[in-house]
């Protein structure tokens, strides 16, 4: 297959530059940024940055992030089952038996992770975002406690549009439906956006079904020349059940089935096991340009989940809700030579977490087994400088100072009177420079620490247990890296090259009775190399038959290895770390023919995954082949219409995609679909 795969690129490219002509001088759009709250063009940025536009994600199928996600060196998705995500940006999923820790998620001025460190990722409905930007590796200089990266979503509306409205319908295998309805309204002073979706499936497992139904609205208003008004509502209202892991037996006889009973514990099924959680998130956020060189933006936001997890061993309900504000002033000084620009800053906010758990009879909760109440509070201030020397050097230097503390107080099953915990005030600097030798190619450089406090979820898990000697994982990262772009951008080259130390690793554990918990133990030693690659065989033109040719290509080589690490009396060090795939490759081409027809094929190579902290169980290697063919030309009527269809998996793989690390029992296998397809249309009016 991959012989197949390699021809079509040389076909293709042979083809390409047959028919290129006059168009090898046509220049494509240049790529802007707003990592560090102002514009800057991509080829200049101090960091390792990944890019997700409108563009790239309506390649990807659109019931899910993962493959979108994967499409970035140093990121892996990961899917348990439908609704069900984890994330890692250069690390390991140790800290995340599901969903998203150690790395801070914002929509637009809006902090999406809460005090608590926890992100419902899940909660977003894919057709919630317009963008996505990835900051990789610790950026706790600006965004506060994070040791993994940063994740900037600019939401749909956040770049005005004229009047549209969009509708989007689709289908697939296992029961996929999805709908999607879009609005965007643009008066003289004032834009809004209404997103509504709705999308179920039954899932490829057994006890694997998903509904999830989405709202959203964004509005903006220019209330004055020099003033701004934003207003950002989400809410989510989302349900997966959780067939839960498979032994490699079980895993390779019938990968569809779903955990079945063993002994005294019930099966998945017969626990109802799953998720039910309703998320409401806003927020108010005003800028305010003072005068040419002072900005000032404030913004406030305020979060609601109910949550409800009947699992195979008990049935846990939380309410969570959060305040917060960010704010912070900017001033700038435009010259000949040098222009520079100094923001100071602050963010705070509190996450209050009422959790109880009950025993689980059959999906119903019964006898009250533990019942806490959590308080987090999240608090630092920031200071950051950019200059920008003779439009070649770009100088950053920042820094924040973080107090983390939580309080807790226990209920059940015994009385435990309110106390707090603080953890000692944390700097966590970032000092970085892009050099740009000509106007093609950029060199850069960079030096940051990150700082991870536990989450509440870490210090109150699944066994029910305050766990209070629980401290932060912080370390130090190192990287350099240049870019590459022609003037046309029709070729455009990424590199980087990353050490991070991490040291009191925060890690997963389980009891006997299969409950987590969590401790610190050692560290890790991360190198890695990270590429991406773009080419434009046939630059986008309108007289060729091929009227756009694209290849693309994301590398990432991770080399983690375990560093004084060791579970009481085994000495785990010089492993490799647990849940990190050494490579991954993924590689596209997009092919775009006359009437606005396309063809999009991707290709992923996952090699193989350490499922243990012992290394002696590892999930095999993979090749997930996947296409998408549309066209966007079509009328009925009046109305423009696009169809579309896809498949994933053709190679009909059998793999894993979120497997359970350190399983209980070997429980480590969530089998991932085989051989699906999907299909669809979308309408636009203007």
């Amino acid at each position: 297959m991959k012989a197949i795969f390699t021809s079509c690129l040389i076909v293709l490219s042979y083809l390409g530059i047959a028919q290129t002509k006059q168009d090898t001088t046509k220049k494509l759009n240049e790529v802007v940024i707003h990592p560090y709250f102002s514009a800057q063009p991509l080829l200049r940025s101090t960091g390792s940055i990944g890019l997700i536009d409108q563009a790239a994600m309506d390649k990807q199928p659109s019931a899910s992030f993962v493959s979108t996600m994967n499409t970035v060196s140093g990121v892996r998705m990961e899917e348990r089952s439908p609704g069900s995500y984890r994330l890692s940006i250069r690390g390991s999923l140790l800290r995340s038996p599901f969903g998203v820790r150690n790395v801070k998620i914002y929509f637009d001025d809006f902090p999406l992770t809460d005090a608590g460190g926890n992100t419902y990722f899940n909660a977003l409905d894919v057709s919630a975002a317009q963008s996505l930007q990835i900051l990789k590796g610790p950026h706790g200089n600006i965004f506060g406690a994070n040791s993994g990266g940063v994740i900037l979503i600019q939401p749909r509306g956040a770049v005005p549009d004229s009047t549209t409205l969009d509708l989007n319908l689709e289908g697939g295998s296992y029961g996929l439906f999805r709908e999607n309805l879009i609005l965007n309204k643009q008066f003289n002073k004032y834009s809004f956006n209404l997103t509504q979706s709705y999308q179920r499936s039954d899932g490829y497992r057994n006890h694997s079904g998903m509904d999830r139904k989405y709202f959203q609205t964004f509005h903006k208003w220019d209330y004055a020349k020099n003033a701004a008004l934003k207003a950002f509502v989400f809410y989510s209202d989302l349900h997966y059940n959780t067939p839960g892991g498979l032994t490699e037996e079980q895993y390779l006889q019938n990968p569809r089935l779903s955990r079945p009973a063993a002994g005294a514990i019930k099966s998945a099924i017969q626990q109802s096991a799953g998720i039910y959680s309703n998320t409401l998130y806003g927020g108010l956020a005003n800028n305010w340009q003072i005068n040419e060189q002072l900005k000032h933006v404030v913004t406030v936001f305020s979060s609601y989940t109910d949550f409800k997890n009947p699992f195979i061993t008990n049935y846990e309900k939380r309410k969570e809700f959060t305040l917060g504000l960010r704010s912070y002033l900017e001033y700038e000084q435009k010259r000949t030579d040098l222009n520079w620009k100094f923001d100071l800053g602050v963010e705070s906010m509190q996450t209050s977490t009422n959790v109880d758990n009950y025993i689980n009879n059959l999906g119903f909760p019964t006898t009250l087994q533990a019942s806490d109440k959590l308080k987090a509070a999240s608090n630092f201030a920031f200071a950051h400088i950019t200059a920008d020397l003779f439009d070649k050097w770009l100088f950053e230097l920042s820094a924040s100072a973080n107090l983390y503390k939580y309080g807790y107080e226990s209920i059940a099953p015994l009385a435990i009177p309110k106390n707090t915990n603080s953890f000692d005030i944390q700097v966590m600097p970032r000092a970085a420079l892009s050099y740009l030798a000509s106007a093609q190619l950029s060199l850069r450089a960079s030096a940051s620490k990150g700082y991870s406090p536990p989450t509440l979820a870490e210090i109150r898990a699944s066994n029910n247990v305050i766990n209070i000697d629980l401290q932060p994982e912080y370390g130090w990262n190192y990287e350099t890296g240049l870019k590459y772009q022609t003037l046309n951008n029709r070729l455009f080259i990424d590199v980087a090259g990353f050490y991070y130390n991490l040291k009191s690793a925060i890690v997963r554990r389980l009891d006997e009775n299969n409950a987590e918990y969590f401790i610190n133990a050692g560290g890790t030693r991360q190198w890695g190399l990270e590429s991406t690659v773009a080419f434009w065989v046939i630059p986008v033109n309108a007289s060729n038959f091929i009227q756009g040719l694209q290849l693309r290509s994301a590398y990432t080589l991770s080399h983690f290895k375990f560093d004084k690490y060791k579970d009481k009396t085994i000495d785990f060090s010089g492993n490799d770390l647990t849940g990190v795939p050494k490579t991954m490759v993924v590689s596209s081409i997009d092919v775009q023919l006359p009437k606005a027809c396309y063809v999009f094929l991707q290709h992923n190579f996952t090699s193989q995954i350490p499922l243990n902290d012992a290394n002696t169980v590892y999930a095999k290697k993979y090749h997930l082949l996947q296409v998408k063919i549309g066209y966007k030309n079509l009328r009925i009527g009046r109305v423009p219409v696009e169809i579309f269809t896809g498949a994933d998996n053709l190679l009909n793989e059998n793999y894993s995609l979120g497997n359970d690390l350190n399983a209980l029992g070997g429980r480590y296998f969530n089998a991932a679909a085989k051989r699906n397809f999907y299909g669809g249309l979308a309408v636009r009016l203007n």
